[in-house]
């Protein structure tokens, strides 16, 4: 049996055997893996513990006294409050007749004793995964005939499917325009529209048409399966069918269908990675050029990602802002030296050639899809508030949200560390014209939040009326009061 594994962690499991040996070692196992354990030692115990208490899964061996363990799964099965818990049935019964009144009886699985040393961690996550996958999948059933929708919901429902229903092709249709399901069943004879003029029309639709096409018809005849297949169908069951026969094939189809979603995430995260370590050659070597610049961009990615957590963000968003804040200045890889380690000020000619680091960076990431979502943060990150920043003059909240952030992080650290024309000026310094500039060139609410992160709070010393004086070279344009201007370009 293998260790501890995240999906696992803090889910609640049931054990069902009258050997207290067995439900001992299962306990220890399973609660290395972080989940939580309920005992018992016969399946009428079971059955009441089960009505009282939600379980993610239950583990049963087969002969127990009082109530035995096909007995406990049908009893449980045929109850709506326990009817979509999965159950696992341990036993060591391993006769092909054994199994197969362990499936009949409503298990999701059934493995042996003598297996479970190996495979029961294994069998859980598969189980529980599938479980989870289809709990939050909808079918779409569409046939003329009420018995039929019924009956297929009812199938649908039973291992966790949640199900809308058409009476034709038609209300097919109007439910499509406001729901996607994962999966469509539908018959083929219906009036208004048949089931050939709705799989044409999914199909016609580039979003629809990825969504798996069932057919569940009559009609028999080989020609009309060839022709709805090479329609876009998947699968054509012929009526009457077993409603078991058909819940097996829209698992198989969905199940195929996540196997191809995990491949293609598997595929990104790599390309990702990949791509990543090549950008993050290219960020090496631009701050290989600078030495005032080094780590730049690594600090800039720490103070935006403090301040997305501030604010709420999701975990998703959060890892968004970081690798934004990595990669903002990544464009720089296309500024001469000559310009990018002038010690002096800048021309508005060389000024003009700094201003397009942001659209360079841009066109870098762009070919690569998995970091579409970063690009308005390298794109961004030198917008203002007033509208009077680069490359688009962008103002107030048509600036993302998550460029706005960066810019506090960009700002703070440009204004704190070495140049090659200036000192480094002292935290409160800087947050003194961080301050001052909040609403006209800073994100209010952003600025708001970072300033809270310093416990800085003297606003009766801050100067609100600035003159116009601006920071020198790459650093973000910032009006400051003459005052303050003085110490920044030194």
């Amino acid at each position: 049996m293998t260790n501890t594994r995240p999906f696992l962690k803090d889910l609640r499991i049931l054990i069902v055997d009258d050997s207290a040996v067995v439900r001992s070692v299962l306990s220890k196992e399973l609660l290395r893996s972080g989940i939580e354990v309920t005992q018992t030692e016969d399946g009428q115990k079971a059955f009441d513990i089960a009505l009282c208490k939600e379980f993610d899964l239950i583990i049963t061996d087969v002969e127990m006294p009082n109530m035995n363990g096909i007995e406990l799964c049908q009893k449980l099965k045929s109850n709506p409050r326990t009817s979509q818990t999965p159950i696992v049935i341990l036993s060591s019964l391993d006769k092909e007749e054994d199994i197969k009144k362990g499936y009949r009886a409503g298990a999701s699985t059934y493995i042996t004793k003598t297996q479970a040393k190996e495979s029961l961690i294994e069998t859980i996550e598969t189980v529980l995964q599938k479980t989870t996958f289809q709990r939050g999948r909808m079918i779409l059933v569409v046939d003329d005939s009420s018995t039929i929708r019924k009956l297929v919901e009812k199938g649908l429902k039973e291992v966790g499917f949640k199900v809308e229903k058409a009476e034709n092709g038609r209300a097919a249709l109007d439910i499509l325009r406001h729901q996607k399901p994962d999966l469509i069943l539908s018959d083929i004879d219906m009036p208004e529209m048949n089931g050939e003029e709705f799989c044409q029309a999914v199909h016609a639709d580039p979003v629809m048409a990825v969504i798996p096409f069932v057919v569940m018809s009559a009609n028999n005849d080989r020609p009309i399966m060839r022709r709805m297949l090479q329609l876009g169908a998947d699968a054509y069951l012929v009526k009457p069918f077993n409603v078991d026969q058909l819940v097996i094939t829209v698992e198989k189809l969905l199940s195929d269908k996540l196997l191809i979603l995990h491949k293609e995430k598997e595929r990104l995260e790599n390309e990702q990675k990949i791509i990543l370590a090549s950008i993050t050659s290219l960020c090496c070597a631009l701050e290989a050029r600078d030495s005032y610049t080094r780590g730049h961009s690594e600090a800039v990615s720490d103070i935006a990602t403090n301040i997305s957590i501030q604010m709420g963000m999701g975990a998703e968003e959060i890892d968004l802002v970081r690798l934004g804040g990595k990669l903002h200045d990544l464009g720089k890889i296309g500024v001469i030296d000559s310009v990018l380690l002038k010690p002096g000020k800048l021309s508005d000619e060389e000024f003009d050639i700094i201003k397009r680091h942001p659209v360079i960076g841009a066109e870098i990431l762009r070919p690569v899809p998995s970091l579409a979502k970063i690009l308005p943060i390298v794109l961004y990150h030198h917008e203002r508030m007033d509208g009077k920043g680069y490359p688009e003059g962008l103002k107030g909240d048509n600036i993302p949200l998550w460029a706005r952030i960066t810019a506090v992080g960009d700002t703070f650290h440009a204004l704190t560390s070495d140049r090659p024309y200036r000192k480094g000026m002292a935290v409160e310094k800087a947050l003194q014209i961080i301050e001052s500039v909040r609403g006209t060139q800073l994100c209010p609410d952003c600025v708001d939040v970072f300033l809270k992160m310093h416990l800085w709070d003297n606003t009766n010393e801050l100067i609100h009326k600035p003159e116009t004086v601006s920071i020198l070279s790459d650093e973000p344009l910032i009006t400051l009061p003459a005052s303050l201007a003085n110490s920044a370009q030194k």
